[in-house]
Formats: structure tokens, C-alpha cells, sequence
């Protein structure tokens, strides 16, 4: 061969993919006794010295991967980052991680900055690609990043070349209506989260599906957008104990969310699963320590981010994203939840 050899055309020629061979390099265990000696004797018929600075001569440029949250204090983002960096540290590489604090200007900077500093892959979870409406300046910013750097997001972005890994919502919300019409709940509310957030505008639509598909009546004033913090689900909860009718159920849009639901109830003397039940999205290490313990909808992390790198090298190596994937959820029943006073 005329040219240098790279770590893509030792896994092509044995077969395997690029991350396996970052495995036998490292020295890494998880790896089937079969395939560490096709690699390394590939690697001794190249004589393939992997280094850590020349370009192209290993998995990475710089062993690195690029990660952009929006906010690393959420839980949910944090459980999903640590996931993440677990696995890319199975391999060798390690996470630059970057928050944008919900500020455009500063997700702009911390993307062209890690393009900058030439990482393997980009991955970004929420931020501008969870905008039910791609900005078509954000859309023309990812398309830069993507001419030189692979990048994969929990979301999608219209007009841009993206990796998708993301969430089954249909499935999330049907095992939240599952359980809550099982127990002999008829009157259904769902609290918080913006409708011009791409993911939290799938759990309304489906939210509307499955209030049809059980023949529940859609009431305006139990449908309450908000923030996705505990003070949103205060606020959304107040509102829900002043209507005429209260529900007997509540689906809050995330964990934070469900904990402002019961400390507002717990102010005039209502609590769940007595006097309500509660549901919520993300089951983060709150939903275990609040009380009652929340029954929350769970997305295997450490599934889900290894499934987010993978999906990056792969497209590292091939050039061009994969199709959309999706995490499979699974309703994690606790205590919050009980059939309503009416029918016990």
C-alpha cells in the first residue's frame, strides 16, 4: 500500500468495526478471542503503530468526543452524559462536555469550538436540535459542523445531515395511560413543558391519541404547558387544585416537574396516591428519593448512551448517518400511583 495505514482499513479488512479494533489496541477484555488475533495479526502484517497526535492513524484524532448538553444540573442530561462517558471511556476515548445554559449564542460557540479542536464525533442532547421548528440558521450552522465533523443528536434537525437516536414517545405515553386507566382513572391531566419543544409536543400529541383511544374526555383546563423545574410544577399544580373538577391523575413532564406537583398538592393537604395519582417522564435519582416515590417513565441510560456513541463512530466511519433509532422506554411503577377514591 502507497499510503498510510489507518484503524478503518484494519477493521475492514478483519471484518469488525473500527471500535472493536480501538479495543485490542487498548488492551481491553471485551473482546471475543477470535477477533483480537485477526486484528493483531493485522496489525503486525502492517507493522500499525497507533498514535494519539497524527491524524488518521487511529479511531480518533484526538481520542476525544465532543459532548453538548443543555444543561448538566437537569438530571436527566447528567444521567445520560455520565452513560456516555462510560462507554467512551470502555474504548479509550474521552468526553469534552459542554453546557448551553439555554443561551443560542453559547451552543454556537461550544460547537464550532469543539469542531475547532478537531473531536471524533459530536453528540448533543436537547438545546436548539429539540426545537419543534428547526431555526433555519441553526440548520445552516449544523451543516457546517457536519462537512468536517460527524454529529448525532437525541432530536432531529430539519435540513441538516444528523445521526438520530431518540426516544419511542408513543410507547412512553402509552404505558403511562396503560397504568393510570387500569387503576379506574377517567380524568387525566398532564402538567408542564413547552409546545414548541419537538419532544414535549410527541408526548401532547400522544397524550390527545390516548385520551381518544380510551374514549376520556380532552378538558382545555387539564392540559397546563410550563417549565420543566420544580417551580413549573408548582405553578401547574396550583392551577390544577382551582379548577372545578381536579384530576385524579397527573402525568408530569419530567421528574423536577413532579416534585413541584407534590409540594404544591402537600400545601392544601393533598397528597398522592391518597387523593391522586402521579406519573412522570425520565426517572432520574429523584424519582427514588422524593416521597411518595414517583412511578416514572425509564430510558435505559446506560443503553441509551452507548447506543448515542456508537451511533457517532459509525458515522465516523462510514461518512453519512444512520437512520432513526429508537430507545425503547419502560414505566418503573413505585408508590405514587393508586386507583382513584371513587372506585377503591
Amino acid at each position: 500500500m502507497d499510503r498510510t495505514i489507518t484503524i478503518y482499513d484494519i477493521a475492514r479488512e478483519a471484518g469488525v468495526s473500527s471500535a472493536t479494533v480501538s479495543r485490542v489496541l487498548t488492551g481491553s477484555s471485551n473482546v471475543s478471542q477470535g477477533k483480537r488475533e485477526s486484528v493483531l495479526r493485522l496489525v503486525d502484517k502492517y507493522q500499525f503503530r497507533p498514535s494519539t497526535v497524527a491524524r488518521g492513524l487511529s479511531l480518533t484524532r484526538t481520542h476525544t468526543i465532543g459532548l453538548v448538553v443543555a444543561d448538566i444540573r437537569n438530571p436527566y442530561y447528567a444521567a445520560l452524559a455520565v452513560e456516555i462517558e462510560k462507554a467512551a471511556g470502555e474504548i479509550g476515548l474521552t468526553v469534552l462536555l459542554c453546557n448551553a445554559l439555554n443561551d443560542r449564542a453559547l451552543e454556537a460557540k461550544n460547537l464550532e469550538r469543539l469542531c475547532g479542536q478537531r473531536v471524533e464525533a459530536i453528540i448533543q442532547i436537547g438545546c436548539s436540535a429539540d426545537d419543534r421548528e428547526t431555526d433555519r440558521d441553526y440548520a445552516a450552522l449544523i451543516r457546517r459542523v457536519t462537512r468536517t465533523t460527524p454529529y448525532v443528536t437525541t432530536s432531529r434537525i430539519d435540513g441538516a445531515p444528523c445521526g438520530v437516536v431518540t426516544i419511542d414517545c408513543a410507547e412512553a405515553v402509552r404505558q403511562v395511560f396503560d397504568l393510570l386507566v387500569s387503576l379506574g382513572h377517567d380524568r387525566i391531566a398532564l402538567a408542564g413543558g413547552r409546545d414548541n419543544v419537538r419532544s414535549t409536543h410527541e408526548i401532547f400529541q400522544h397524550y390527545l391519541y390516548f385520551l381518544g383511544r380510551h374514549g376520556l374526555e380532552l378538558r382545555e383546563d387539564y392540559v397546563l404547558e410550563g417549565s420543566y423545574s420544580q417551580q413549573g410544577g408548582y405553578k401547574c399544580m396550583r392551577r390544577l387544585l382551582e379548577t372545578p373538577c381536579p384530576p385524579t391523575a397527573i402525568i408530569a413532564i419530567n421528574d423536577y416537574t413532579a416534585v413541584g406537583v407534590l409540594q404544591a398538592a402537600a400545601e392544601q393537604n393533598v397528597f398522592a396516591p391518597r387523593d391522586f395519582s402521579l406519573v412522570s417522564f425520565d426517572n432520574t435519582f429523584l424519582a427514588d428519593i422524593v416521597r411518595p416515590r414517583l412511578t416514572s417513565v425509564d430510558y435505559s441510560y446506560e443503553l441509551f448512551g452507548s447506543k448515542l456513541l456508537n451511533a457517532a463512530l459509525r458515522m465516523a466511519e462510514r461518512g453519512a448517518p444512520d437512520g432513526i433509532e429508537l430507545i425503547h422506554p419502560k414505566l418503573v411503577v413505585r408508590d405514587s400511583c393508586a386507583a382513584p377514591k371513587a372506585v377503591k
